[in-house]
């Protein structure tokens, strides 16, 4: 049963990735001009959760951004939507259902905290001669769910229970975020990079609930889409234009 929710899990996210690279592919160059470049990003993330006893989660990220270049052709606006992007911790302790058969039952396992947010950075990119590039920003989180997995090894069957703890995570999450990566220089460049995002909003509501923050590092590789064809088509339209002024 574990399996086969898994891959029903996975043909889903397939689809969400595949409709994503889809709509790219068909409107990439209609989003490129000389100034902007668009393009989709994704790789992995390690997140955890500050002043929880637990470990790092690895999971997927995949999302599209937009580099603004500003007057200083070193200075670039970095901005875009990760779309797929799922923080949280694993290893967590158990704690009480109010059920005394689904206590009983993990009471020797653990959790894993799945925390889905649509997220937006906003950042000011400023890359080198050398094609090295630093970025620093916020940014922005909107939630979409939130669960616990408890797990257990029962009696040789694994066992998992999924709790869902969205009312108890606040829905506006936001914190500072920094990089740095390299752009290829080879076609139109890919860009390989490094971020991390440093929560400061409290994760969970209440008063009195403990100040945990999301914490997570994101190594990414993103594709331009539709640069080379923008390109093409901006020269096509100076080669005209100066045509008709000659």
């Amino acid at each position: 049963m574990k399996k086969i929710t898994f891959f029903i899990a996975l043909f889903f996210s397939f689809q969400a990735v595949q409709s994503q690279v889809i709509m790219s592919l068909i409107f990439g160059d209609k989003l490129n001009s000389p100034n902007i470049e668009f393009g989709l990003e994704g790789g992995a993330n390690f997140s955890t959760i500050s002043n929880l006893d637990s470990d790092y989660k690895t999971d997927f990220n995949l999302g599209f951004y937009f580099d603004f270049n500003l007057k200083n052709p070193s200075w670039i606006f970095n901005t875009g939507v990760i779309v797929k992007s799922t923080m949280g911790a694993k290893g967590i302790a158990v704690y009480s259902l109010n059920d005394e058969k689904l206590d009983a039952v993990f009471a020797e396992g653990s959790i894993k905290r799945n925390i889905n947010y649509f997220n937006v950075p906003l950042m000011i990119k400023y890359k080198f001669d050398n094609n090295i590039y630093i970025k620093a920003g916020t940014q922005l989180g909107l939630l979409s769910t939130a669960n616990d997995i408890f797990h257990q090894n029962y009696y040789g069957d694994d066992v998992e229970y999924k709790n869902n703890i969205r009312d108890k995570i606040h829905v506006v999450d936001a914190g500072l975020a920094f990089g740095l990566g390299y752009r290829l220089k080879t076609g139109n460049g890919l860009n390989l990079g490094l971020q991390y995002y440093y929560g400061l909003v409290p994760l969970l509501k209440g008063d009195d609930s403990p100040n945990q923050f999301n914490r997570s590092l994101y190594v990414t590789v993103g594709l331009p889409i539709g640069k080379a064809k923008a390109a093409k088509r901006a020269a096509e339209k100076k080669k005209k234009a100066d045509g008709i002024s000659e």
